[in-house]
């Protein structure tokens, strides 16, 4: 992610519907039922992450996502099914989903009605059984109503933002609980299947792999796949007016799409159409890069003060673009994130670094390979300039998009690569992203595999460049 430098930011302005408490029946059972669920538990309601309390649940492991939504944007209503597939990581008796201002008309599970209830932001499900552990079992949640906006001290608007002429649903650290019933943290990653029907004229724009579109009574159905496991804060959905482009790289599909109310041959329209050549730069340098489809889309929307690294497709805010020219270096880094926080996810906020720093170390690779300064030369400046006071390592909720997890995160990467050399580094960075492709990560596992390639203690060069409170010695 990265947001617009301050001087393009607008002012924000969100309003926040508060959430519809819902309940739900239970189905009657017998005393012998009733005593063998004394050995079932609820699931935990929250992953336990200081960053983003409340957020996230226990107990189970989501492994796809299939969801049927409608959205008119006349009414600003949206309409939806989800069908989740999970497995139980523990004796079940309940469980909750986050889920944020929509009405929950019925849930299931295992085909079996459920008893539901609303709790602020969380919809919590008994199942008619206990669920045992290593069961799987799926989860079908009918919901509807007008999707609300979110706000981030940090970040500013997100969560479901209604349009002019649509919608767009976006945000980090946490969105998609504005959307549909969701385990809202990177650590349950799972698969998705999406379908949006919209009124026909409008595209509708979600990640992974288009399916085939189809028509009926003046809506469109648009279906999209990521069959790769994806972080629900990494999910989209872009609704409106958009000039679409599809084809093919690498044997990919490529999918770019631009708000027809900005320049049809603008900068943002340039920016995107660089984003093949950009990824083939990356995959030399960072390995294969790790998904079934390629794109980007730049939406008009003001509210959106940043960029943002949704799996495949990275959404781009209109300020990116505000200076006249293509900015091929935001498309560097989003789409460097595919490798780094997309990839392979931070399992507790507090190691965004991980996915900042070497998304923003790959804008100075791009910048270098496209006939700018080397990264040698912006590593100097960057040195001098930065506040050795700040953390890149659990900086703070509130500094958790501030410049030391970015750039003194990428000076610890060009910091290790001087260290070990060239030749070693690169293998540190490739072994990374193929050992830990599709799953979580820590810094503690970074430095672990660091020392593991590299033949070498390196937690000390770690600890000088990420946390260490005064300037680190020059390697």
């Amino acid at each position: 992610m990265r947001r617009i430098p301050r001087r393009w930011r607008p002012a924000l302005a969100v309003a926040v519907t508060a959430a519809v408490a819902l309940s739900g029946c239970t189905p009657h059972r017998d005393k012998r039922v009733d005593a063998d669920r004394d050995k079932f538990r609820p699931g935990s309601v929250d992953v336990a992450d200081p960053y983003t309390p409340g957020h996230g649940n226990g107990g189970y492991d989501v492994s796809n996502y299939r969801l049927d939504v409608r959205y008119d944007p006349a009414t600003d209503r949206l309409t939806g099914r989800a069908t989740i597939t999970a497995t139980a990581t523990e004796n079940l008796s309940r469980f909750n989903l986050d889920l944020v201002g929509l009405d929950v008309a019925g849930v299931t599970v295992a085909g079996a009605r459920a008893g539901h209830r609303r709790d602020d932001g969380e919809l919590v499900v008994t199942p008619r059984d206990g669920l045992p552990r290593g069961r799987a079992f799926a989860v079908e949640v009918e919901y509807a109503g007008v999707p609300t906006a979110a706000t981030d001290s940090s970040l500013g608007s997100g969560g479901f933002l209604h349009t002019a002429d649509g919608a767009v649903a976006l945000g980090q650290p946490d969105s998609a609980a504005t959307w549909f019933p969701v385990n809202d943290h990177p650590s349950d990653k799972a698969s998705y299947d999406v379908a949006v029907t919209v009124p026909d004229g409008l595209a509708a724009l979600s990640n992974g792999v288009p399916g085939p579109k189809s028509s009926a009574d003046g809506w469109t159905t648009w279906r999209w796949s990521e069959r790769a496991p994806m972080a629900s804060y990494l999910t989209t959905l872009v609704i409106g007016d958009y000039r679409v482009r599809t084809g093919s790289h690498a044997g990919r599909p490529i999918v770019t799409a631009v708000a027809a109310s900005l320049p049809e041959n603008g900068p943002a329209a340039a920016s995107l159409a660089r984003t093949g050549a950009v990824v083939d730069f990356l995959a030399s340098r960072f390995g294969p890069y790790p998904f079934d489809s390629y794109g980007g889309i730049a939406v008009a929307d003001d509210r959106i003060g940043y960029a943002l690294e949704t799996q495949s497709r990275p959404v781009y805010g209109p300020g990116f673009f505000a200076g006249g020219r293509p900015n091929v270096e935001v498309v560097a880094h989003e789409l460097a994130h595919q490798w780094f926080g997309d990839s392979v996810s931070v399992g507790r906020w507090s190691d965004i670094w991980l996915n900042e720093g070497f998304a923003t170390y790959a804008e100075w690779l791009w910048e270098e390979h496209d006939g700018g300064r080397t990264a040698q030369r912006i590593f100097e400046v960057q040195y001098a300039a930065t506040d050795w006071s700040q953390p890149s390592v659990d900086p703070g909720r509130e500094r958790m998009f501030g410049t030391a997890v970015y750039k003194r995160g990428a000076l610890a990467v060009h910091a290790l690569r001087r260290t070990v050399g060239d030749d070693t580094f690169f293998r540190i960075v490739r072994t990374w992203t193929a050992e830990r492709a599709g799953g979580n990560a820590t810094t503690g596992d970074l430095v672990a595999l660091a020392e593991r390639v590299a033949g070498r203690q390196l937690r000390p060069l770690f600890d000088a460049w990420l946390v260490g409170g005064a300037a680190p010695a020059l390697p």
